[in-house]
């Protein structure tokens, strides 16, 4: 009998702990406490240098493959978090096409704002 409830309990733990271990990939709420708005959005330069990789959320965990921008790239953020992150906008300029997520604030120069202030 214990013998099984042992069986069993590793058994559960199995299927449990990947659900566990899964990356919070959930962005905080716009203009919560956790990510304050920038009002006005604010225009920026990639700066540094190599690849600057986009987040689905401000976790390094939750990397979106991929998506990327490169140094002189420029991105609108719209937030930020205490610890380092912008939720922003980048456009390409050749296809018109646009992607938004998380970068390291740190990689971002600003360069001026984006529409009135509020």
């Amino acid at each position: 009998m214990v013998l099984v409830r042992s069986l069993l309990a590793c058994i559960a733990l199995v299927f449990v702990t990947p659900a566990l271990a899964a990356p919070p990939c959930k962005e905080p709420e716009a203009g919560g406490k956790g990510a304050p708005m920038l009002s006005p959005p604010t225009a920026n330069v990639v700066t540094g240098t190599g690849r600057l990789q986009f987040y689905s959320a401000p976790n390094p965990a939750c990397a979106i493959s991929g998506i990327f921008v490169i140094p002189k790239d420029e991105l609108i953020a719209y937030a930020q978090t205490d610890d380092g992150w912008s939720s922003v906008m980048y456009t390409n300029p050749r296809t018109g096409n646009a992607v938004s997520g998380w970068v390291r604030s740190a990689r971002l120069k600003e360069t001026g704002t984006v529409g009135p202030k509020q």
